[in-house]
């Protein structure tokens, strides 16, 4: 069973093509995530957990997820991150979770995908994105094989910087960055609504039309990236680039069956 976790799609992406080549079933967590709903979900096969990097380590709602959610059946999970860069030690918390839930760490794959903290970084326009996506094929389709045939994926080398990173890094970027006090909307705004749906938080209200951002957010950019208007805005980092959304290769189109 493929669960995943996405705010843009890179995510979304890599499930469905490591679905499409193990031949097994994905779900999309975020109704899940946003309901705070943690009912048993049950698989035969391996659990695989494709979500993105924030901070160097895996989304802490999707963390705080898995803790309460009983997964059964079979014990054997794998995490694939897609990220911009790099997944820090990413696997060190992955284990200790894994330990506490009794199952059995299978590995952890990062597979680089096009950049989309536009909070912080610079965001690729559609072109580079195609790119850099389709030079991720190759990492996805081995992780997949990997899965497929049940066998650990290769330890990833992990530096100092890596450490500290995911660790100390980590600890204080979430409550010095991670925050939604930032985001304002334009005049542009139509109402949608659009960026209330997307928010896996539920931190955004519509108030006399225009959106509100509350005091939850996980900075997973999908409220300014999915605005059709591209009317959301974050301070002053997100003037002038590019909103992204994980463009579908044609091939990746042709193997979804969903």
């Amino acid at each position: 069973m493929i669960l995943y976790y996405t705010g843009t799609g890179n995510s979304a992406f890599a499930a469905k093509k490591i679905a499409y080549i193990v031949q097994d079933e994905w779900m999309n967590l975020f109704d899940r995530l946003k309901k705070k709903e943690t009912q048993e979900i049950h698989s035969e096969k391996p659990f695989v957990i494709v979500c993105p990097t924030y901070g160097w380590r895996i989304p802490r709602i999707l963390e705080e997820w898995l803790k309460a959610v009983p997964l059964t059946g079979n014990r054997h999970i794998y995490f694939v991150m897609t990220c911009g860069d790099g997944i820090g030690n990413a696997q060190k918390s992955l284990q200790i979770l894994c330990q506490q839930k009794g199952m059995i760490m299978m590995g952890c794959a990062k597979i680089v995908m096009p950049e989309n903290y536009i909070a912080m970084f610079a965001v690729p326009d559609q072109n580079e994105a195609v790119k850099i996506i389709s030079q991720s094929l190759p990492l996805i389709e081995a992780a997949a094989q990997s899965i497929k045939t049940e066998q650990r994926l290769p330890d990833l080398k992990v530096s100092v910087l890596d450490r500290l990173c995911s660790s100390v890094v980590n600890g204080l970027f979430y409550p010095l960055f991670v925050h939604a006090r930032k985001f304002y909307v334009k005049e542009n705004c139509i109402s949608c609504g659009k960026c209330v749906q997307v928010c896996p938080l539920n931190n955004i209200q519509l108030i006399e039309g225009k959106p509100v951002w509350q005091d939850q957010c996980t900075h997973c950019m999908a409220c300014i990236c999915h605005c059709p208007q591209a009317a959301i805005e974050y301070g002053e980092k997100s003037l002038g680039k590019p909103r992204y959304l994980c463009p579908q290769l044609p091939e990746q189109a042709e193997n979804e069956t969903a």
